[in-house]
């Protein structure tokens, strides 16, 4: 039997304090805005490198949706330092264009002024680009625009070492994947947290939801929103897919996780096959299955780990174990210059050793319909006040469930700022966090619903307003050896890609078939 909770507090008292090290990668996406607001029509500019070999700067589905991507980091402070470099060098290299600092969109007059990412003419590259043309007939471009963070992040094997040894167990890749997977269970159990601490997205553009049926009621003439929402990024309105809808994908264990993942990306699906894959050498999507690839399973969180020597990251997956989860539900912040600040990073860091050093029983068919359920019904409605979620059937409110969560984690934030001399940054991030929970207009969604109505503006105004402050921050000037280093990976990337579509290769088609049967 796994050890409760205190005794696994305990028994970090026999750690080194190096056992007790997080790391931690952002991936984050913006869209590049003209001065009016309009999604830019350029393309990737070249002095940001190539999007296809780029390690940190880099496109996601539309050519105009940035990603800038971090190494992984011993800390909070190295891995946004690194994002706010990567800010102002594209910031000195996009002219008088902006970066929209909200998830959801502004102004989309037509969906097709989104422009779909193009990653030049070698055989992965188009791969890349088809599998999007894939998502624009699946569920069209304008889902595609929202922008999000993506927590990656990871514990040290020292520490799987001790948590192997106190359970009586041997370390492998199977305890590894077993305690993520147990992380990635109670993730779920509470990753309604997230979305109120975090959720950023109360409101959108009337052109986002223009010509679909929804519920949200209407702001001023260019607004909709809900008054008590946190995060429509994550509702059905948002990063959501009804034909994943049926598609049961269980936590309980890496075997059945993977297994599920390939079921789906083996089974056709009518709606799909009626728009076709190829038609006189043009690719509509990859294949008409669920899902094309891997990815397009949305998820709150996934397993990962890093595939090597052309491996499929699913295949890597169930032959290596997990090597890191990524966390997809956060929104992002617009009051920040980089979406996220250093002490919701160490909350997050914070919350997942939580949800890792709990036990983590399995969930059953009846949680995880109350998880969904909860996740749903806070995005919507989570600042409402007596609002109540469900906990194994019971009624519980969620004021009252977040301060018993937080009040658990402050033991767990001792014991890590004790043993790692942090200063009380741990405690510091708890504090503020359950300040957001005992007075809702601290939260993010609060304070953008709030500034709005003070100013008297849409959202798009809003969002505007808050891309022309923060770009200045952005202006700031890098130095010329740290500028000259990323103007170097620029070069370095844009020649590798040229390299790639010079080198003699298969024709698309056979390249693609060939693709999709490996394991």
């Amino acid at each position: 039997m796994p050890l409760s909770y205190s005794d696994t507090l305990s028994s970090l008292e026999q750690v080194a304090p190096t056992a007790l090290t997080f790391t931690r990668g952002i991936e984050k996406e913006g869209l590049r805005i003209q001065p009016d607001s309009q999604i830019s029509q350029q393309g990737h500019q070249a002095a940001l490198g190539s999007a296809l070999t780029h390690s940190s700067i880099t496109t996601d589905y539309s050519e105009a949706l940035l990603e800038f991507i971090t190494p992984v980091k011993g800390s909070a402070a190295e891995v946004l330092d690194f994002l706010k470099e990567a800010h102002q060098y594209t910031q000195a290299n996009i002219q008088d264009e902006l970066i929209w600092p909200a998830s959801m969109p502004g102004v989309i007059k037509d969906e097709l002024d989104v422009p779909i990412a193009q990653f030049g003419t070698s055989n992965v590259g188009q791969l890349k680009h088809v599998y999007r043309h894939g998502l624009w007939h699946r569920y069209g471009r304008k889902m595609q625009c929202i922008a999000g963070l993506h927590y990656n992040y990871s514990v040290s094997e020292e520490l799987w070492a001790h948590l192997a040894k106190a359970n009586g167990q041997t370390l492998d890749k199977d305890f590894v994947s077993q305690g993520y997977f147990g992380l990635i269970r109670n993730f779920r159990r509470y990753s309604w947290l997230l979305l109120y601490l975090f959720g950023a997205s109360p409101a959108i553009d009337k052109s986002f939801v223009q010509d679909k049926e929804h519920e949200l009621e209407k702001w001023d003439d260019e607004t909709f929103y809900l008054p008590f929402a946190t995060s429509l990024r994550m509702s059905g309105l948002g990063y959501q897919n009804n034909a994943q809808e049926n598609l049961f994908v269980c936590f309980n264990g890496l075997p059945t996780y993977t297994k599920t993942l390939k079921g789906a990306m083996a089974t056709s699906v009518p709606a799909y096959e009626s728009i076709g894959v190829e038609k006189g050498g043009v690719y509509n999507q990859l294949n008409t299955n669920l899902l094309q690839i891997e990815n397009e399973y949305y998820s709150d969180v996934r397993p990962k780990r890093n595939s090597k020597n052309g491996e499929k990251p699913l295949t890597a997956l169930n032959e290596h174990g997990v090597e890191y989860i990524e966390v997809r539900c956060l929104d992002l912040n617009p009051f920040l210059p980089l979406g996220i600040d250093k002490q919701q990073s160490e909350f997050m860091d914070l919350f997942l050793a939580y949800c890792l050093l709990h036990p983590s029983p399995e969930l059953s068919s009846a949680e995880c319909q109350e998880v969904a359920e909860n996740q749903h019904n806070v995005v919507l409605e989570g600042r409402k006040p007596g609002f109540e979620l469900k906990q194994l059937g019971e009624n519980i409110a969620l004021q009252t469930w977040a301060e018993t969560l937080l009040l658990d984690m402050g033991k767990l934030a001792s014991r890590l700022d004790d043993k790692k001399q942090t200063g009380g940054v741990y405690q510091q991030a708890l504090t503020a966090m359950m300040q957001r929970v005992k007075d809702v207009n601290e939260t993010p969604s609060a304070k953008m619903l709030n500034e709005m109505k003070a100013q008297g503006w849409s959202f798009t105004e809003f969002g505007l307003n808050q891309a022309k402050v923060l770009v200045e921050q952005h202006k700031q000037p890098l130095s010329s050896e740290v500028a000259a280093k990323w103007s170097e990976e620029s070069k370095k990337s844009l020649k590798k890609q040229q390299d790639m579509e010079t080198e003699e290769e298969p024709l698309f088609a056979e390249f693609l078939s060939e693709y999709l049967k490996a394991p």
